[in-house]
């Protein structure tokens, strides 16, 4: 089971794209953890998931626990596979619970009510191929679990 989870090919790619993630991720799960990179730290993004948009706080915790902890996982190759299954719940709970009705486009100009799921689509390819494929080189995962087939 261990090896499942942790097996990857020595692939550089897989590494750039879960290093790229996991920086992003990072932040934004620092903003709402810590209120670095100006967030509303925990308090204030717990109110807000609780209060504007009715999420109960046990998912809440969740969502912010998955962009943090989840991000930190993808940078060092930790339970890669978990972590990005983690961001992805977020991402689609994102896309249903809020950008939806706002179509796919970002709001470049200002001219949405709000902001589309483009991102969020991009996103859950890039944890699609995490969860497949594993952490890549230069992992922890790697270290630990050793080497998949497709190297």
């Amino acid at each position: 089971m261990m090896k499942k989870l942790l097996g990857t090919p020595d692939d550089k790619l897989m590494t750039v794209l879960r290093l790229v993630l996991g920086v992003v991720f990072f932040a934004h799960g620092a903003q709402k953890m810590l209120g670095w990179f100006g967030g509303y730290g925990f308090k204030g993004t717990m109110g807000f998931f609780t209060q504007m948009l009715h999420i109960p706080a046990p998912f809440a915790l969740l969502a912010i626990a998955a962009e943090f902890f989840g991000g930190i996982g993808l940078i060092l190759g930790l339970l890669t596979r978990i972590a990005a299954f983690g961001i992805s719940v977020n991402m689609l709970v994102a896309i249903f619970m809020v950008h939806l009705p706002n179509g796919l486009f970002m709001n470049w100009t200002g001219q949405q009510k709000g902001e589309g799921y483009e991102y969020h689509l991009l996103v859950l390819a890039i944890t699609a191929v995490l969860m497949i494929r594993g952490a890549g080189a230069f992992s922890v995962d790697r270290a630990l679990g050793g080497a998949q087939g497709g190297e």
